[in-house]
């Protein structure tokens, strides 16, 4: 067992963690001491950045005057924003051409073909998908396309006067399409999945 003594590093270690131990009043003191340590820290620390805060945006739709000032003067007003909330989608009876769009994607689908390539079979679904759809097609194999006939009349089933989405039967399950009107191009295909 070592022995204390009153001398070197250790007891002068001993005697400062010792200290407010002593009596209450060093313990108060100590505590005194180390509230006003920590408040000391904390002034010093700089402040956190401020939160952003976005200018809350017009309901409007008015412009603002493009030129401002005197005239001749080449400086521009900010545009205002304006947002309006999206308008919920109209329910309307399923469009024909839009029926007409997926069965014609439906038998262009189901067409495959021994010996097809895939540059064949896609330029089939073409006309009738959208850009993205035509990106996803470009991933499929048509040999692991199982239907290989359509066997009944596309149905629609929820309609809007941008949407529709249809049934299609083929003789291994019916197909889901999601046919959306395309400004400038009509109806085209958007998405597709079969049933369960």
């Amino acid at each position: 067992m070592p022995i204390r003594t009153n001398r070197g590093r250790t007891a002068v270690y001993r005697r400062l963690w010792g200290w407010p131990l002593r009596s209450p009043t060093h313990f108060v003191i100590s505590l005194v001491i180390v509230v006003a340590a920590a408040t000391g820290v904390g002034l010093l620390l700089p402040d956190p950045p401020p939160e952003r805060e976005f200018p809350q945006a017009q309901t409007s739709t008015s412009r603002q005057p493009v030129g401002s000032g005197t005239p001749g003067s080449t400086t521009t007003a900010a545009p205002r924003i304006t947002t309006n909330p999206l308008a919920a989608p109209v329910p309307a009876a399923p469009a024909a051409e839009a029926l007409t769009v997926a069965e014609a994607w439906a038998k262009a689908f189901v067409a495959h073909p021994d010996g097809i390539s895939d540059q064949q079979w896609l330029s089939g679904l073409r006309p009738h998908s959208t850009e993205e759809q035509m990106a996803v097609l470009g991933t499929v194999d048509p040999a692991n396309v199982a239907p290989s006939s359509v066997t009944g009349k596309a149905t629609a089933a929820n309609a809007t006067t941008s949407s529709v989405e249809v049934t299609v039967p083929t003789d291994k399950g019916s197909i889901k399409l999601y046919v959306i009107r395309v400004p400038d191009q009509g109806w085209r295909v958007s998405y597709y999945t079969p049933v369960e």
